[in-house]
């Protein structure tokens, strides 16, 4: 069974810096897609970064040149750097792996941009 555990995020000011940590355990990264989303309050979930099969990455416009989303196969670890904060960053951010169609979810985090 594949599980997603997220660890990371919490209160930062605009500017600021936070990791977002997603260990997966019962299958390797490294066969899989990876993906980190988000949902502000009283918005639809969004794509902000993902790695394909092909180890493309892609960015949300909205966070080009400010997130990074990379993974250590080692620790079956996925994470997503973000710098230079901002208050439309506030969400609740999860991890998303795919495996032949079939995605898993971590339990979610907030991430809160005060300004």
């Amino acid at each position: 069974q594949v599980q997603l555990v997220q660890s990371g995020g919490g209160l930062v000011q605009a500017g600021g810096s936070l990791r977002l940590t997603c260990a997966v355990s019962g299958s390797p990264i490294s066969s899989a897609a990876i993906a980190w989303y988000r949902q502000a309050p009283g918005k639809q979930r969004e794509l902000v970064a993902s790695i394909s099969f092909r180890r493309i990455a892609n960015y949300a416009d909205s966070v080009k040149g400010r997130f990074t989303i990379s993974r250590d196969n080692t620790k079956n670890t996925m994470y997503l750097q973000m710098n230079s904060l901002k208050p439309e960053d506030t969400a609740v951010y999860y991890c998303n792996v795919g495996y032949y169609g079939v995605n898993y979810w971590g339990q979610g985090t907030q991430v809160t941009v005060s300004s």
